[in-house]
């Protein structure tokens, strides 16, 4: 199979050594419990479409899910999915391209079989991918490296800490030599259409579209809750300038620049940052940086086991308690007291 550059993402090609698939194309999706059914089913439904518009009589793609040790899985909604099967059914017999469906309540945690299966699988040429936080299992599988690949925004600072080396792109999805991966349920669809553009042609993309109707919308970029700085930090109808500063303060958490230092390296001065920040996103950039700093250990709390006192580190802080006073200010409360309350929720 050759999936040739299309667009912004990089294209499967040929040069990384990928094995003939077989016609009809075999999808399988490992379903994590907890896996979002919403992303799960949009990735589904772009190949099944697919399959009623292709002109041949046989089907272009077969879908297999599986579970992970069990042949039913619990979807995000609570509704169980019954599946062909869990991982070891795969390793038998392994389909041409196989995703982890992740979500947000799904573990974060290592599954070393998994781990296993997805090694073994990419040493035999299966192309692989990620849904939400999918590719987190990817990455603790050791295959990532050299990928540029997206994951859900909520997951990137665990995964920048854990695994600083690998090319985690900001991206909503992103398809890069024998890997496709996405960062949620609207981007499972567009990473299958891409899929599907590349396999068959645009034609058959463009009668998928019509089909299932594809609105597109706009992410709100408001600063009031809790997610505002990713979306901006995502929002390419800014002022080139101002995504240049907001690449460096994403790229300088646990030791933070100076507004001066920002302006110096975005070819700027600091009365220009100031009224970039001010006239797009009506904060000062300080606040910004501020927000998005807490924004990043927020994340480190609810996904991670690290101290408190790591995680001020980790978010360049100069102390605890400097950490715990901009936390508490943001979110009403101590980080500890944050952690633990949303644990319980979650439970």
């Amino acid at each position: 199979m050759e999936i040739k550059h299309n667009g912004t993402a990089k294209g499967l090609s040929s040069s990384a050594g990928l094995r003939s698939v077989s016609k009809p194309v075999n999808v399988g999706f490992i379903l994590l419990e907890h896996f979002s059914l919403m992303a799960f089913t949009a990735a589904c439904d772009v190949l099944v479409t697919a399959n009623l518009v292709h002109q041949a009589d046989a089907e272009h793609y077969q879908i297999t899910s599986f579970g992970l040790y069990q042949d039913k899985v619990v979807s995000d909604l609570g509704i169980e999915i019954s599946t062909a099967g869990n991982i070891q059914n795969i390793a038998n017999n392994f389909p041409d391209i196989l995703i982890v469906c992740g979500g947000f309540r799904c573990s974060l945690a290592e599954e070393h079989r998994l781990s296993l299966l997805l090694r073994r699988a990419h040493t035999q040429g299966v192309v692989l991918g990620g849904i939400w936080n999918g590719a987190i299992s990817l990455a603790y599988a050791g295959v990532l490296a050299d990928i540029a690949f997206s994951l859900h925004p909520d997951n990137h600072a665990l995964l920048r800490e854990q695994c600083p080396l690998l090319n985690l792109t900001d991206k909503s999805y992103q398809i890069d030599s024998n890997f496709l991966t996405c960062a949620g349920a609207s981007s499972a669809l567009d990473m299958m259409m891409q899929l599907v553009t590349c396999l068959q042609g645009s034609a058959i993309t463009r009668a998928v579209e019509e089909i299932l109707s594809c609105d597109r919308f706009a992410v709100r970029t408001d600063l009031t809750g809790s997610n505002a700085v990713a979306m901006s930090a995502q929002n390419t109808s800014l002022p080139e300038h101002l995504q240049t500063v907001i690449q460096l303060m994403n790229g300088n958490i646990e030791e933070p620049l100076s507004i001066e230092e920002l302006a110096s390296l975005s070819d700027l001065s600091r009365r220009q940052v100031e009224r970039l920040f001010q006239q797009h996103l009506d904060v000062p950039p300080s606040r910004y940086y501020l927000q998005l700093r807490i924004r990043y250990a927020r994340d480190l709390l609810l996904q991670s086991r690290i101290s408190v006192t790591d995680i001020a580190v980790a978010c360049g802080f100069v102390s605890s308690s400097h950490f715990s006073n901009c936390f508490k200010n943001f979110f009403g409360l101590a980080p500890t007291d944050f952690r633990e309350q949303q644990l319980h929720r979650k439970a």
